[in-house]
């Protein structure tokens, strides 16, 4: 095993959930890769809503979590390589798909490994949610010239505000935060609706496409309502995007709805994790070329020993939030 000579500590500083609600940070041995790994020393993780149901506390969770655990968007530098890794190095900087990475370092199979272009150095890059929206995006099939309702102006609503606006897509953004709205304009929305009355919106979508409603309809918020407006809002044969993370329980959809206007009606969460690596892939190329600029979407900061901080206020959205990274150094 090869490790960056001279500095690589013994031990390691990880975030434990002990409770609902509950955190405690605490110094670990230093894990070791084995064949086909290596061992990153992470600058930051971002928080994914993800994370709130087990932070929650719901019945079939477990406490106290594995260290470092329910982290899984980190980004850092290589600091040990097990046998049989080839082409990454000591001090490669890369982004990293792991399920540990609320910790000072994490292991990761080489293969879940990206490195970072020089043209990114002292950039933040969650590469899971970043490649999330890129494989959204793929899913989405969204052409120049078509119209496109996002609901739900979130980090991953933002990036596909983006990639949209840029594809040539006239987007509507609609959210029910006035900064969010803010943020989709900034993005490139050509049209914002406030998210607050059902029938409102409908007319107000109504009105913007001429009666038409939209070719394509994301809903990015995981919530039973967004769900019924998606299939509102999209016209006949067009196609329903289901990217929000959908964990509370079951849902009821009109299937009469869905059915009398022919809806294409995608689920594009992946699981596959060579397609999670390629939208990690194709995010930084996104980012380099300067498709998405997910910069000023990083709106909250945290140190590692105020992780529930960063939980609490992803769950809270206080006004001004959008997304929260910790970062470690």
């Amino acid at each position: 095993m090869d490790t960056a000579h001279g500095s690589a500590p013994d031990v390691m500083h990880a975030a434990i959930v002990t409770g609902p609600g509950q955190l405690s940070v605490e110094t670990r041995p230093l894990p070791e890769p084995l064949s086909g790994q290596v061992r990153v020393k992470l600058e930051g993780c971002g928080v994914c809503a993800s994370n709130l149901t087990p932070w929650a506390g719901p019945e079939w969770m477990t406490f106290p979590t594995e260290p470092g655990g329910l982290g899984h968007e980190g980004w850092g530098s290589v600091d040990a390589i097990g046998e049989d890794v080839t082409g990454l190095h000591i001090g490669d900087r890369v982004a990293i798909l792991s399920y540990h990475a609320y910790a000072t370092h994490d292991i990761a199979d080489a293969a879940m490994v990206v490195p970072l272009p020089e043209e990114l150095d002292g950039q933040p890059f969650p590469g899971e949610p970043l490649g999330c929206a890129m494989n959204v995006f793929r899913r989405s099939n969204i052409e120049n010239g078509k119209t496109v309702a996002i609901i739900g102006i979130g980090f991953l609503g933002s990036l596909l505000t983006q990639l949209a606006t840029a594809a040539g897509a006239r987007v509507l953004a609609i959210s029910r935060r006035p900064y969010a709205v803010e943020v989709a304009a900034r993005m490139g929305a050509a049209e914002t609706v406030l998210m607050d009355d059902h029938w409102r919106i409908i007319e107000s979508v109504q009105k913007l496409t001429d009666g038409k409603f939209c070719d394509c309809v994301i809903e990015a918020v995981g919530k039973q309502w967004p769900l019924d407006l998606a299939g509102e809002l999209t016209k006949e044969r067009g196609r329903l995007i289901i990217a929000g993370y959908h964990q509370d329980g079951p849902r009821q959809v009109n299937m009469q709805l869905w059915n009398w206007r022919g809806l294409d009606v995608i689920n594009a969460h992946e699981r596959d994790p060579a397609v999670y690596m390629q939208g990690i892939r194709d995010a930084i190329e996104a980012v380099r070329r300067g498709t998405i600029d997910p910069r000023s979407l990083y709106t909250h900061v945290y140190p590692l020993e105020r992780l529930d901080e960063a939980l609490d206020a992803t769950r809270d959205r206080p006004d001004g939030f959008l997304k929260a990274l910790v970062q470690y150094s």
